[in-house]
């Protein structure tokens, strides 16, 4: 799933082109892709869109007259491009904005699941859609963090992917980041020290913006992470072979040498299996 540096390196290349030309057409959209109904879709044509803005995974565009919010969640597969006038797009988007002068913001989903969603909204329908989210990731620092740590019981790795908790994480990041602090991902929140809050908040914010600033360049995922999706390559750090939990819902990879003391973690599946 897109997290807050792919998330953010989109909106700021969105953000130009869908404010250039009033809405032409709005839609079609697939049933399964379009959230709301009230209002309609074609409401939005004829109005233009103020900008691109971000809310953790989100992205919301808000029409200049200050009374609708177009909101996007690409989920896993959703991958959402700006077609300048002129260039080819997919026959069946799973939704699409045409602009004046040509242009088009197309929405396209891979695999047989929709869970991409859009979503048209009042202002303060918008804003009552989001406030289930916890404070934005990048930027947090050391105290907030660690007031956060300190109510929540639980593994780290977890407690960073929690977009209630700490808003924009999910599961590629968590490993950078966690490796970067030299953090167990099963480390409990309320186990640390002031110093690994404070190395925990700085890699927060190294890592988010070291993924910011290569995906606004266009950098695959293959040199964009350094331990994610690494299985059996050395770490870019200490040279052991990366590690990796497996669960049915995501994966942990971490290097056993620096976050872990050369212990290997495992997971309640994996020793079912070698019993």
């Amino acid at each position: 799933m897109p997290e807050l540096p792919e998330v953010e390196a989109l909106c700021r290349a969105l953000d130009e082109p869908v404010r250039a030309f009033p809405i032409e057409q709005a839609g079609p959209a697939h049933v399964a892709t379009l959230k709301t109904y009230d209002p309609p879709l074609r409401t939005l044509e004829g109005r233009r869109l103020a900008a691109a803005e971000r809310r953790a995974k989100r992205l919301l565009f808000p029409t200049e007259d200050g009374e609708l919010v177009l909101l996007v969640h690409l989920m896993s597969a959703g991958r959402l491009r700006y077609l300048r006038a002129g260039e080819k797009g997919p026959k069946t988007p799973a939704f699409r904005l045409r602009f004046e002068g040509g242009g088009q913001l197309v929405l396209t989903e891979g695999g047989p699941k929709k869970r991409a969603g859009v979503w048209l909204l009042s202002p303060e329908a918008a804003a009552a859609e989001l406030e289930h989210l916890g404070p934005e990731a990048l930027g947090l620092g050391t105290e907030r963090l660690g007031e956060i740590l300190a109510e929540q019981p639980r593994r780290l790795h977890s407690l960073l992917r929690d977009q209630r908790v700490i808003a924009g994480i999910g599961r590629a990041w968590s490993n950078e980041i966690l490796h970067t602090a030299k953090l167990s991902p099963y480390a409990p929140a309320q186990g640390l020290s002031p110093g690994q809050v404070r190395t925990l908040a700085d890699a927060i914010d190294s890592e988010l913006e070291r993924g910011l600033e290569l995906r606004e360049r266009g950098v695959k995922d293959a040199k964009v992470y350094r331990v994610h999706d690494k299985l059996g390559e050395p770490c870019y750090v200490c040279g052991a072979p990366i590690a990796r939990v497996d669960f049915e819902e995501h994966t942990i990879y971490y290097c056993p040498e620096c976050q872990t003391g050369g212990r290997v973690l495992k997971d309640r599946r994996l020793s079912r299996l070698l019993r």
